[in-house]
């Protein structure tokens, strides 16, 4: 084998190697900043309002992440259609990595884009503008209470 040969054989060989790196960098970083995966994370929090509490466990994006920097909030939670309450924010939330997701149910925590709330869906639904920001983790009865509280939005 030629020399020239020989370190025309590394170079393949090396940027084969780098390109391979490349690849699993920009996988593991969609993976990790699309909202379309539902990672579950260690993260919980707690919503409570009228004597009644609801944890949450949050995926693992980008909105479920800035909502977590604002925490804790003392806000007002109110009924909104037949199906959901809503909490409105002090700001919006980034939506970057959103996008569609599917297996919609009661239970799931979201953000409603447009308008900058949270969503915490007690019945079916179906809507483009939301990320998924969890689902609660032991139920959703405390949602079924009609009426505007106050709500303590929390980290444990």
């Amino acid at each position: 084998m030629s020399m020239t040969s020989k370190f025309m054989s590394r170079r393949a060989v090396l940027g084969g190697t780098l390109a391979a790196a490349a690849l699993s960098l920009v996988a593991h970083g969609q993976d990790e900043h699309g909202s379309t995966g539902h990672k579950a994370t260690d993260v919980r929090i707690r919503i409570g309002f009228n004597n009644l509490t609801l944890t949450a466990t949050l995926s693992d994006n980008p909105t479920a992440r800035d909502l977590i920097s604002m925490l804790p909030l003392n806000l007002k939670i109110e009924d909104y259609g037949r199906n959901e309450k809503i909490v409105h924010l002090p700001r919006k939330l980034t939506e970057e990595g959103s996008g569609a997701f599917g297996n919609e149910q009661p239970g799931d925590l979201c953000y409603f884009k447009p308008w900058g709330n949270l969503a915490l869906f007690h019945a079916d639904y179906r809507w483009d503008g939301l990320i998924r920001l969890g689902r609660f983790d032991n139920g959703f009865a405390p949602l079924l209470v009609r009426g505007e509280y106050p709500v303590r939005v929390e980290r444990i």
